[in-house]
């Protein structure tokens, strides 16, 4: 991080020396000053030429009382003397209780450079001091230093492990094509400094660990909220980062926007319900919204499980949603429709409340999405429906047994131990055949009518 010695008289300590010294020290700015930086037998010359020397920049606080001693203007003259030998400016200066014609009648130089006036406030001070402080500030330093503070241990910033991340940024989380899932904005977009630079290699190599963990842990939109509030929580950043982007969280967790489930994101996700709010749509299908009113939706998809009307949205639309929803940058589906069935017709949806799971079910059977993935057509189950109409199809012994191999594969996918036939039962039960049938000659007449 970068350093600064702060040239002071001791008068004025309390008014501006101390407080500004503080003031950096929590912007995460090494400060040389002589009450923290000091020890009992220390040698005071030594220690303040040592501080002279390695400091990245020396603030100069100009005062009546600065003028008026002869070390803290030996302090000076020692900065300087190195921004003299060196290739940009070090000396920083702020002016207190001093006006113009008081320094042009001591330092007609020190008058020449640009001031921060303590008159304006400490904060203001601090603000444009820190402007060009940082400017000398190694990203990969800011990067490695919001690590440490997250207790996230890294390498040497020579290591090529940061070129990586660098690259990483670059490839992965400058433009999203939702190939990677669980990966969020980037803090700074487009980063204007080396600040923001810090932080958003800081932000790719956080997210990286994560995101390969939760792919590991297959953590999805089928995921009790338990196990994902452990997740935020366990990993180092992420509740900051995904608090930053509900958007993007909804998008691969909508069990979490429920307000059952939402535990310290309630008031980012209440503000994502405004219509207004462009993060929390998803990319415009073919067809555009699905609504009941056939008007656009009262809130956007990512957020309406917590909108009472599902913000209007149709079954049809609400389920091709919970496997499919995307925005062009990041996507939610990490199964096929067809396992997502499964999984909701499976005990092991059961946290999932039945004002959810019944729409669920309804909009992905009646839109027969779970058709549209099904890869294996040589099986009997897919077969026998392509090869029959819906008064010809019979669900035999065969088809049964088909249907039982496609949702045994899917239970396995899922690592869920429930018996393959009894989530067979349940599917035949609910009419999902019969209304993939209605669907298809739907699909038909509409055709006709062209």
């Amino acid at each position: 991080m970068p350093s600064v010695f702060i040239c002071h008289a001791s008068e004025d300590k309390d008014a501006i020396a101390r407080p500004l010294a503080a003031a950096l020290l929590e912007e995460h700015i090494e400060v040389w000053f002589d009450e923290f930086s000091m020890r009992v037998g220390d040698s005071l010359r030594e220690a303040i030429d040592r501080g002279l020397a390695q400091s990245d920049f020396g603030i100069v606080i100009v005062s009546p009382a600065f003028f008026a001693k002869r070390w803290p203007q030996r302090e000076l003259n020692g900065l300087v003397a190195r921004e003299m030998a060196g290739t940009r400016r070090l000396v920083l200066p702020v002016w207190h209780d001093a006006d113009r014609d008081l320094i042009l009648r001591h330092s007609p130089p020190l008058a020449d450079i640009v001031a921060a006036q303590s008159s304006a406030g400490l904060t203001a001070v601090v603000t444009q001091l820190l402007r060009t402080i940082r400017q000398v500030e190694s990203p990969l330093v800011i990067a490695r230093d919001h690590l440490a503070e997250l207790g996230v241990e890294t390498p040497s910033v020579t290591d090529d492990w940061w070129l990586d991340i660098t690259e990483l940024k670059q490839s992965i989380f400058a433009s999203p094509d939702c190939t990677q899932r669980w990966i969020f904005p980037l803090p700074f977009a487009p980063e204007s400094n080396s600040l923001q630079r810090g932080l958003n290699v800081a932000s790719t190599a956080l997210q990286l660990d994560w995101c390969d963990e939760a792919e590991e842990r297959g953590l999805c939109q089928l995921t009790d909220p338990d196990e994902l509030h452990s997740f935020l929580r366990a990993a180092p950043g992420m509740m900051d980062i995904v608090r930053q982007s509900p958007g993007t969280l909804a998008m691969y967790a909508p069990q979490l926007t429920l307000p059952e489930f939402d535990d310290g994101l309630e008031d980012v996700f209440d503000a994502l319900l405004s219509p207004d709010r462009d993060d929390a749509y998803e990319m415009p299908g073919y067809g555009g919204w699905d609504t009941s009113d056939g008007k656009r939706p009262v809130c956007g998809e990512l957020i309406a499980w917590r909108h009472p009307t599902f913000g209007h949205l149709t079954n049809r639309h609400l389920g091709y949603s919970f496997v499919n929803s995307h925005d062009g940058r990041y996507s939610r589906r990490s199964h096929s429709a067809f396992t997502c069935l499964v999984w909701l017709l499976s005990d092991r949806s059961q946290w999932l409340p039945d004002r959810i799971k019944v729409p669920l079910l309804d909009g992905i059977g009646s839109r027969g999405l779970w058709m549209m993935d099904l890869d294996d057509i040589k099986n009997p189950l897919p077969a026998a429906m392509f090869k029959h109409n819906r008064k010809g199809f019979k669900a035999t012994r065969t088809v049964r047994s088909g249907a039982e191999a496609l949702i045994a594969a899917a239970l396995n996918e899922l690592r869920i131990a429930e018996p393959a036939a009894t989530i067979a039962n349940r599917f035949l039960e609910r009419g999902f055949i019969d209304a993939w049938y209605a669907e298809q000659e739907a699909i038909q007449v509409a055709r006709r009518r062209r």
